[in-house]
């Protein structure tokens, strides 16, 4: 068989998300990355959930290839997939004193050539990993780490698929966005009704609509999309089940810049419009932090820790922002920013700037509301319900509390240019 193509790009498979630094455990616990040594890679675990983070190394026989990829799991091994004599290889690393211990979990082969397979982020819960593997014509789900007999193959999607966020607290449903018939849309995979696809995210007939992130808490959404401006992507925000439309906020639109969230307030239950939200904005002088808000009408600009993990960070539920660095004076640290409260850009220690954007001083401007469905059904031409032409926008509805099913954004066609 032909094994699947190796990994080597820093972004996923759309080619506009850029891959983070390291990966983080749902609950925060631990993290796990490679870790260069002069010119070699070794997997590196750390722990985040005591007093101080702490490395632990976990070097095999060999140093590792750039392709390699690691995961933490919630019980502190690391899942690791190498790719060796045509198979994707799995394992979970745990330290054993001084030397590295391995436990084999087993082996994937692709069939078609070109394929590739890379690991899903983390899973709620910890005790399970999954990865992907996209093919010419459809991808696949798998099981990877925390079944009974080793890999185990979920589901089978027509279409190219790319991303991957999960949008429930117990790692059962799974968004991928899929390119299929020329266009980009999201999907939801139910991996408790034997992988089922469903609709998710489908603002219009001719876009190209993505989700890049989830709160499985307050059900917000990040999603990418040139629905607003045929050909250029841009960011916008919804609410899992709410009836109003997706916006997209000019304070997102950066000039010269990628502006890729990673990270969402957990906790906000019915408040969906008040999470705190970390971007990570690349330039072409460097990489920064912005923070943000879809309650707020701009982005508070903060400064990166050196050596920041890029792109790897997590909140806690009190609004402070976790965001791991590594320096020669400090290879394994927290930095700890506390979330701007207000329009002021006032952020207690931290010395946040506020943001003028592409609306001007202030960050005020027209957001571009893109029509939604939150009923649950999916028929297409559904009206568009549009925020009001002058006033405050209203606030979303709350998500409804423990819905089996993710509710389908519904295809509308592109709302009317709103100021707000």
């Amino acid at each position: 068989m032909t094994a699947c193509a190796i990994e080597y790009a820093a972004a996923d498979d759309d080619g506009r998300t850029p891959r983070p630094g390291c990966a983080i455990t749902v609950d925060g616990s631990y993290a796990a990355r490679l870790a260069r040594r002069g010119d070699s890679l070794f997997p590196e675990r750390w722990t985040l959930d005591g007093p101080e983070p702490y490395a632990v190394p976990l070097p095999g026989n060999q140093p590792e290839e750039p392709g390699t990829e690691v995961q933490p799991m919630g019980d502190g091994r690391v899942l690791i997939r190498r790719l060796a004599a045509g198979r994707h290889i799995f394992s979970l690393l745990y330290p054993t004193g001084p030397d590295t211990g391995e436990l084999p979990l087993g082996t994937v082969e692709c069939p078609d050539e070109g394929t590739r397979l890379r690991l899903l982020p983390p899973a709620p819960g910890g005790e399970k990993a999954y990865a992907l593997a996209v093919g010419p014509r459809s991808s696949a789900v798998w099981q990877v780490a925390g079944g009974a007999f080793g890999p185990e193959h979920l589901a089978e999607i027509p279409g190219r698929c790319s991303g991957g966020v999960w949008l429930d607290g117990t790692g059962r449903m799974l968004a991928l966005d899929r390119e299929a018939g020329g266009r980009t849309k999201t999907v939801v995979v139910d991996l408790g009704r034997g992988g089922e696809v469903s609709p998710l995210l489908q603002i219009a007939a001719d876009s190209d609509d993505r989700l890049l992130l989830a709160d499985p808490d307050s059900g917000l959404l990040l999603i990418r999309s040139d629905a607003p401006s045929p050909g250029r992507d841009r960011l916008g925000w919804g609410v899992l089940g709410s009836t109003l439309p997706v916006r997209f906020p000019e304070c997102l639109r950066v000039d010269g810049c990628t502006v890729t969230p990673f990270a969402i307030q957990p906790g906000q239950i019915l408040t969906p419009e008040h999470c705190a939200v970390a971007l990570r904005i690349d330039g072409a002088l460097g990489g920064w932090v912005g923070v943000w808000r879809p309650v707020a009408r701009q982005i508070h600009h903060l400064p990166a820790p050196e050596g920041w993990l890029a792109g790897a960070g997590r909140w806690t539920v009190d609004g402070v922002l976790h965001l791991p660095y590594a320096t020669a004076e400090a290879p394994c640290a927290v930095a700890r920013v506390p979330a701007p409260s207000g329009e002021t850009g006032e952020t207690g220690e931290t010395g946040g700037t506020r943001c003028v954007g592409s609306a001007g001083a202030g960050g005020r401007g027209p957001e571009d509301s893109v029509g939604v469905e939150g009923d649950g059904t999916a028929v297409p031409g559904a009206p568009v319900r549009c925020s009001p032409e002058s006033g405050e926008p209203s606030l979303p509805d709350p998500p409804a509390a423990a819905a089996p099913r993710p509710v389908p954004l519904q295809e509308a066609p592109l709302g009317r240019l709103v100021t707000n």
